[in-house]
Formats: C-alpha cells, sequence, structure tokens
C-alpha cells in the first residue's frame, strides 16, 4: 500500500510538471497561476501544494527534468574517456553542439521547456534565483568545455593564440544565442534548417 501511495504521488507529481509547461507555453509564465495549473493537471490546489511551494519551485522542477539528462549526456560527450586511443576534443565540442540541437527537434518536452525558459519567462521577483541558478549552471558547463578545448590545444587540433577559457566562453556565448533564436524560428525558415552548418562553421573557424 505504502508503494503504491508513493507511486500515486510521483504520477501526480510528473502531471502537474507537464501541466505547468502546457499551461506556460500557453499563457506564458506570468500570466499562469497554480490555479490554472491545477485545473489543466485536473487536480485540486492543494494537490499541486502538496508537491511544490510556489511557482518558481515547480518551473524549476520542469527545467531540470529535461536538464539534468541533458547534463549526463554532455559529460559523456565533451569530457570521454582519458583512457581512449584516439581522443579528438574539438569533434566531441561539435558533437555536443549537434546532440542538444537534434534533442531538441526529436524531444518535444525538451523542446517545449526551453520556449518556455527562453521566450514564455521573465526573470523577476520569485524567479531571480531561478536565474542564478541557470547562470550558474552555464558556468559549469563552460568550465567542462574550457577542458576540451584546453585538451584541443594540447593534441594541436586548435591555436593557442586564445586561451582555453577564451574558446569556451565564446563557444557558450555563440551556441547561447543560436539556441534562443532556435527556439524563436517556430518556421524553421532560418534557423532550425541551418543550425547544424553553423556549428559547423564555428568549430571550423577554431580548427589550426
Amino acid at each position: 500500500m505504502v508503494r503504491k501511495t508513493k507511486e500515486d504521488a510521483a504520477i501526480t507529481r510528473q502531471r502537474i510538471i507537464d501541466a505547468a509547461r502546457e499551461t506556460f507555453l500557453l499563457k506564458g509564465v506570468s500570466r499562469t497561476s497554480l490555479e490554472h495549473i491545477a485545473s489543466h493537471a485536473g487536480v485540486t490546489r492543494g494537490a499541486v501544494y502538496w508537491h511544490f511551494q510556489n511557482k518558481a519551485e515547480l518551473f524549476y522542477a520542469m527545467r531540470e527534468a529535461v536538464y539534468l539528462p541533458l547534463i549526463d549526456r554532455m559529460d559523456d560527450t565533451l569530457l570521454g574517456n582519458a583512457d581512449e586511443r584516439n581522443p579528438d576534443p574539438l569533434g566531441r565540442i561539435r558533437k555536443h553542439l549537434e546532440n542538444t540541437i537534434q534533442t531538441l527537434e526529436e524531444d518535444q518536452t525538451m523542446r517545449e521547456t526551453y520556449e518556455v525558459m527562453m521566450a514564455k519567462c521573465e526573470y523577476v521577483d520569485e524567479f531571480a534565483d531561478v536565474l542564478k541558478s541557470i547562470l550558474s549552471n552555464c558556468s559549469g558547463l563552460i568550465h567542462k568545455m574550457e577542458q576540451a578545448y584546453a585538451k584541443a590545444q594540447e593534441l594541436g587540433q586548435v591555436s593557442t593564440q586564445l586561451t582555453a577559457a577564451e574558446l569556451a566562453l565564446d563557444t557558450h556565448l555563440f551556441f547561447s544565442g543560436l539556441l534562443h533564436m532556435w527556439v524563436k524560428d517556430t518556421e524553421g525558415t532560418l534557423f532550425r534548417d541551418t543550425a547544424m552548418k553553423l556549428i559547423e562553421t564555428h568549430i571550423k573557424l577554431r580548427k589550426k
């Protein structure tokens, strides 16, 4: 009975997260209330409060549901196995960028979540701390990319004219901008169709 109760609670929690994402996408985060989310999920407002203290906590849970698996895959792709015989850190950076775009294309939940994060939310008031968390995660990503660029410089794949930290920050800013434009290009005629080519060009410019 206890196990069944826990399973039911987990199902309800996920239903609320899904309802939040769908409602945020439709109304925008600032115009969405917990009542809206509860109604869309088919649960009471009390059920929402049982799982989440406020809208910001629910937003954070929605984000983490897609972001944490992406971070796990990023570690494997960017850093790889230090003992591999034919390391290709520059290729790993390119693969990480391409994999993210491919996942966005194939995973509707991730695509909708990114649209909410990038186009449907104002990071003010209760969401200011959410923005700090996002920026903190960005710092971690840049650091891992810096490690990959440092290895690429050791192997002579890229010039040492710029530091690995500078290269990593430049790639992060390039890709962040591309993601924002990709998400907003709902017709797919400007950036979605050319994203892979833009990534290819970005990496080519780094080759020694």
